[in-house]
């Protein structure tokens, strides 16, 4: 539906037009709407607003994604794939280790888990006592134990889960699914990030790349009173006169694209500053978790001083969710430190498994656990897609003797809600020593093949052309992984 994708010329009409057919100029607030009544984005790319929704190319299994996104990579055998044999094994070489698997050097002896492990749920699915919360809802889950990327660091990892390549300069799988379907809410952004410490990588994993800047992500942060930057109207200005100079710019801008119709990123800018006058009245009572009550504050942890920071940005996420947003990306960096204050504590545990990952753990774990329990009281968690995990996962031999490296050749990362099969099904498998994957092994091309037939795209379809060819998201590769379906 979106082969051969190219920004067309940008046609729009002149003001004195526009005002014969209109009526009343510019000042509508549903300008960029009226335009685009005349002209399809979804086949030519000319229109002022490329983002109402679109027809998916069959029927979608979900509305929204939501993805937690555990920075730091979380170790696949500390939290949800436990091994037995690793913890017989302590302290003994590991089979087939390589110690420049990581980014540093490692020991080749067996690191145990220490944590306990329990059975939870119909499924029987084993969980790491670090994560109780979570550990109640395994029954909602499908858990892909296969997972793999190339990249051993933090940042090309992470750019290549999000998208599906390590080069940067790619579009992210969140700009890729508002490129596909557009918002159903033209008054919010169809793609909001949400961070506290900015993860490894930066804009780069949320990023646009060659697509038009109007698919791009709207960051915010849900510490700060002020989530959004300069959404707050200038004091002392009226409504009425921030219309009017938004008008006046408008105009310009729409005079000077007449002459640069190749220059599709003018549109985007034109379309912004339309959504931005938007948002000021949709976005603060979006993000207004104080219109919560108590009871729902309390059950995703806002306020305690180990929760409080994931807490806002999940009960944020549900808000934006219940308001047609698509996707939402939350990356977890901050969290308790050893101490039990709250710090910036990624789940890089390096020096002390145990320690960083009590402390990462008692950050997210309610609060994701909210979350589900949210969604699906509400009747949101059939038609959202929930998305656990980090950007690789960690050693099953030791970093020094108490901490795991780097390991890009296996992570577990779960998905619940959204069409997908739930029941606490396990897919793929790691070794015994879960070092790497080796049963139907899951590259992030085939994750993300999955995640657009949830939301009714065809990943082989949606394409956008740049420098001369179709690129995608799936690139050349990628399998829909139909066991996990519902």
């Amino acid at each position: 539906m979106f082969s051969h994708h190219t920004p067309g010329e940008l046609s729009l009409p002149t003001r004195r037009k526009f005002l014969q057919q209109v009526g009343h100029g510019f000042g509508s607030l549903a300008l960029a709407s009226m335009l685009n009544e005349q002209t399809r984005a979804a086949s030519t790319g000319s229109a002022v607003n490329p983002l109402l929704p679109r027809s998916p190319d069959f029927a979608p299994r979900a509305k929204a994604v939501i993805w937690l996104f555990m920075t730091g990579a979380p170790s696949q055998m500390d939290t949800w794939d436990y091994k037995p044999e690793l913890q017989t094994r302590h302290g003994q070489i590991l089979p087939g280790s390589d110690p420049k698997t990581g980014f540093f050097a490692t020991s080749g002896k067996c690191l145990r888990s220490p944590f306990g492990w329990q059975q939870h749920g119909q499924s029987g699915t084993w969980v790491s006592d670090i994560l109780p919360n979570l550990a109640r809802h395994v029954d909602d889950m499908t858990f892909l134990h296969s997972c793999y990327v190339k990249g051993n660091n933090h940042a090309p990892a992470s750019i290549e889960l999000m998208c599906g390549t390590n080069v940067p300069g790619r579009p992210s799988a969140g700009a890729w699914i508002t490129y596909g379907l557009g918002t159903e809410n033209q008054n919010l952004p169809a793609f909001v990030v949400m961070h506290g410490q900015r993860p490894r990588g930066d804009d780069q994993i949320w990023s646009t790349g060659f697509l038009p800047k109007t698919y791009q992500a709207l960051a915010l942060d849900a510490g700060r009173r002020e989530a959004i930057d300069n959404i707050l109207r200038v004091k002392d200005e009226t409504d009425d006169q921030q219309r009017a100079a938004l008008d006046f710019l408008r105009d310009l801008n729409s005079t000077h694209a007449q002459t640069r119709p190749s220059q599709a990123d003018l549109a985007a800018r034109i379309n912004s500053f339309e959504l931005a006058y938007r948002m000021q009245a949709a976005a603060p009572e979006a993000l207004d978790f104080e219109r919560e009550s108590e009871e729902t504050r309390k059950l995703y942890g806002v306020g305690d001083k180990n929760t409080d920071p994931f807490a806002r940005q999940c009960l944020i996420a549900r808000r934006l969710i219940e308001r047609g947003v698509r996707y939402i990306q939350i990356f977890a960096g901050r969290g308790a430190s050893g101490d039990g204050s709250v710090g910036d504590v990624p789940w890089d545990g390096h020096d002390n498994i145990e320690k960083n990952h009590r402390s990462c753990a008692a950050a997210t774990d309610q609060p994701a656990a909210a979350l589900l329990a949210d969604l699906k009281s509400r009747g949101l968690l059939d038609s959202t897609l929930v998305i656990w995990g980090g950007e690789f996962g960690r050693t099953s031999d030791s970093q020094g003797s108490l901490g795991r490296d780097h390991n890009p050749h296996a992570f577990t990362i779960w998905m619940a809600g959204g069409g997908t099969r739930g029941g606490g099904f396990h897919y793929g498998a790691t070794d015994e020593f879960g070092y790497k994957a080796v049963e139907k092994k899951v590259h992030v091309n085939d994750l993300h093949a999955t995640i657009l037939h949830l939301m009714g795209l065809d990943h082989e379809k949606l394409t956008y052309r740049h420098n001369g060819r179709d690129f995608r998201l799936t690139d050349v590769g990628g399998h829909v992984l139909r066991e996990i379906l519902a």
